[in-house]
């Protein structure tokens, strides 16, 4: 499953990453962006590679792409993001008031999780219990991040 989430993770944001790139118009993060995006195009390379149950993905065929995918995966991994970085920074709390704060927010961020990854299972954009499906889903999102 963690070859699943660094793809995906990395599929979202090269996708991220080259709708944005013409916004940067500082020079030297512009630099930085192709950066990343280069090396994250070959890590999506490189991990594909470990792909073996999943069929080629396609790639772009040059008409408008349904951003929903993309969309629902930017905000699941937000809200996956944000309830590890609430579980941690709770156990690094000085003050009963602020841990009470976190807690609070932490149960919203699940909360979230749970209505997008629902979200998704319900459309067929997450098939979270079809390994088949999922790391084809992955190559598939791979290969459309690649081909931006």
């Amino acid at each position: 499953m963690e070859l699943h989430e660094l793809t995906a993770f990395q599929s979202n944001q090269l996708t991220h990453f080259k709708l944005v790139l013409n916004d940067v118009k500082n020079q030297d993060l512009h630099t930085l962006y192709m950066e990343a995006i280069n090396g994250i195009e070959q890590n999506l390379k490189e991990l594909l590679q470990y792909y073996p149950l999943a069929p080629e993905g396609t790639r772009n065929s040059g008409n408008e792409m349904d951003m929903t995918a993309f969309y629902a995966g930017q905000l699941l991994g937000f809200a996956k993001t944000s309830v590890r970085n609430y579980a941690i920074a709770i156990t690094e709390t000085a003050t009963p008031q602020l841990r009470e704060t976190l807690q609070k927010q932490l149960n919203g961020a699940i909360q979230l999780h749970g209505k997008v990854f629902y979200f998704m299972l319900e459309r067929g954009l997450y098939p979270s219990y079809d390994l088949p499906k999922l790391l084809a889903n992955d190559v598939a999102m791979a290969n459309k991040a690649i081909s931006l």
